[in-house]
């Protein structure tokens, strides 16, 4: 497979999984930590840092944005529900460390 490709190939996997992450609004980004170890605002920060390495300037809002399908702020009113305590933990035990 030539880079041309795989790169579109890789694109194409990015959109989808976007997609499919504003799809499920039910999925909490601490549910994805705790069992991935990744969320909507590590892949965001991702596409960020993406842009950083080629000298484009994305803001976190803006990343947050493409990610999420809305400003972050609406989102979070709309439908991040509260951690239980058992998550809270769970996420204090495996979160990623800086």
């Amino acid at each position: 497979m030539d880079d041309k490709t795989r790169v579109e190939l890789e694109a194409a996997a990015f959109r989808r999984l976007v997609q499919h992450l504003q799809e499920r609004t039910d999925v909490q980004n601490i549910d994805m930590m705790n069992l991935a170890g990744f969320c909507r605002n590590c892949l965001s920060r991702w596409y960020r840092e993406a842009a950083d390495a080629r000298g484009l300037s994305v803001p976190d809002p803006a990343a947050r944005e493409i990610v999420y399908g809305m400003p972050y702020d609406v989102w979070k009113a709309k439908y991040q529900a509260e951690a239980s305590a058992e998550k809270k933990a769970a996420f204090e035990l495996n979160k990623p460390k800086d």
